[in-house]
């Protein structure tokens, strides 16, 4: 905003430097540049003011695509004043000569006439499109042909006005759109996950299953290993007790030959013995036989000999007697 000093019929202007002044009298422009300071006679002088400083133009236009979907579009546009003369016989600048205010709105006249620009650029891609096309493609294109729509059409320029840059911040359908259009989505996400947590399900069962086999296989092997454990116990128990049987049957026959051999010792002694008690006479036998008894008694206090006794003996005595030539004679 320029400052304007106030004088008896006389006034100063002194403008800033991005601002661009012009002195008209008459309908002549007798001054034009910028950062400008001089005196005036206010009677006599109009002046304007033109901003020389790039602007930043927002704006939120909303479109329908091809398939008559409705889309939101939001950026911003960059300009600035190339020249300011032909700007400033455009659009009126003109400021109170008391306070150096603009006295029109000659921005938002630009900013109106660059939107209405930019709507149209925006219209004409926006329906050349599908919205799966728009959406997929994102902010790139759009803003290329934003850009191409004012460098070709040149109404900005014919003005004094430059476009220095043009952004677009977010193509955005509507909400119901925008939810129809994440539905596959989300149903897509949402089958991966429930397929990764299928897939999770089945490892952990596939693995708990292998865990089952390795417990069960080990436990086989444990069982095959104990029965082969039990049965060499049992062979080596059947061969201790065959082994046993075996030195059992061993002693037991040597047992049974010292037997053999002591009975037949005992049995040829009495043989012998026998042998020899044959020739002796028997009085010699009965002698013997009394002896024998007698070392057998520990104590003898009272002998009976009846004559029954008696008469038994001497019975038994002739018949020896008797016996003894035919013993002798089968002898010879």
């Amino acid at each position: 905003m320029a400052q304007i000093q106030r004088y008896p019929f006389l006034r100063h202007i002194r403008a800033d430097a991005s601002c661009h002044v012009q002195q008209f009298h008459k309908g002549r422009r007798v001054r034009s540049g910028k950062g400008l300071s001089f005196w005036f006679l206010p009677a006599r002088t109009s002046l304007s003011e033109i901003p020389m400083d790039d602007r930043t133009l927002p704006f939120l236009l909303k479109g329908q695509s091809r398939d008559y979907q409705d889309l939101t579009v939001q950026g911003s546009i960059i300009w600035r004043v190339a020249n300011a003369e032909v700007l400033g016989d455009r659009i009126d600048f003109t400021i109170d000569l008391k306070k150096g205010l603009l006295l029109g709105q000659p921005i938002d006249q630009i900013n109106d006439q660059i939107g209405s620009l930019g709507r149209r650029y925006i219209s004409a891609y926006v329906k050349s499109n599908t919205v799966r096309d728009l959406l997929e493609a994102g902010v790139e294109p759009l803003q290329l042909a934003l850009r191409n729509g004012f460098a070709e059409d040149g109404t900005m320029a014919a003005m004094g006005v430059e476009i220095v840059g043009v952004g677009v911040d977010d193509v955005s359908p509507s909400s119901a759109l925008a939810r129809a259009l994440q539905t596959p989505t989300f149903e897509d996400l949402q089958q991966r996950a429930d397929e990764a947590t299928f897939a999770r399900r089945a490892l952990a069962v596939e693995k708990e299953r292998a865990i089952a086999e390795n417990e069960l296989s080990t436990k086989i092997e444990l069982e095959t290993q104990r029965k082969q454990l039990i049965a060499r116990e049992d062979e080596n128990a059947r061969f201790q007790a065959e082994a046993q049987a075996a030195a059992l049957k061993i002693d037991a026959n040597a047992e049974a030959g010292r037997i053999r051999t002591i009975d037949q010792a005992r049995t040829d002694m009495e043989k012998e013995r026998m042998a020899v008690y044959a020739d002796l006479p028997p009085m010699v036998m009965f002698a013997m036989a009394a002896q024998e008894f007698a070392g057998k008694l520990q104590n003898i206090d009272n002998l009976t000999v009846t004559p029954d006794m008696l008469s038994n003996v001497i019975g038994q005595v002739q018949g020896a007697m008797k016996a003894n030539p035919v013993r002798d004679e089968a002898r010879s």
